[in-house]
Order: C-alpha cells, then sequence, then structure tokens
C-alpha cells in the first residue's frame, strides 16, 4: 500500500487571496502616480506605496469573478 504524504508546512497552503494580490509592478506603478499627483514634491514613499496597495487591494477585491462557463465534452 502507497503511503500518502501530508505536509504540516505553512508554505504548502495558498492564501484564500492569491489571485487578488497586486504585482508589486502594479504597486510600485501606483505609488508613481500618487507621487506624480504631489507634482512630485517630496512625501513619504511608504505611504505612498501603502496607499497604492490598499486602492488595488479595494479595486480587485470589488471586480465581479467570472463563472467558468460549461465544460465543452468531444463527441
Amino acid at each position: 500500500m502507497a503511503k500518502t504524504r501530508n505536509s504540516s508546512s505553512p508554505a504548502a497552503k495558498k492564501p484564500r487571496v492569491a489571485g487578488i494580490r497586486p504585482t508589486t509592478e502594479e504597486i510600485a506603478l501606483r505609488a508613481y502616480h500618487i507621487y506624480l499627483e504631489r507634482d512630485g514634491a517630496p512625501g513619504n514613499a511608504l505611504e505612498d506605496w501603502t496607499r497604492a496597495e490598499r486602492e488595488l487591494l479595494e479595486k480587485k477585491s470589488s471586480k465581479p469573478r467570472r463563472k467558468p462557463g460549461p465544460k465543452l465534452v468531444a463527441a
């Protein structure tokens, strides 16, 4: 009888919001736009980054998710 292997590693589990998280590039671009909204005036880069991340998370979580269509079966 074959043994099954269960991993107790927390890294093995995927977070529930895996598809919702914005990429680093998306956050960086939004943070840059926030910087430009201040006309390039000095500010707090960390605050820009966290604001950008929060805005993108809110935007992505508010999008309706698509339901998968019917599966086509070859005849």
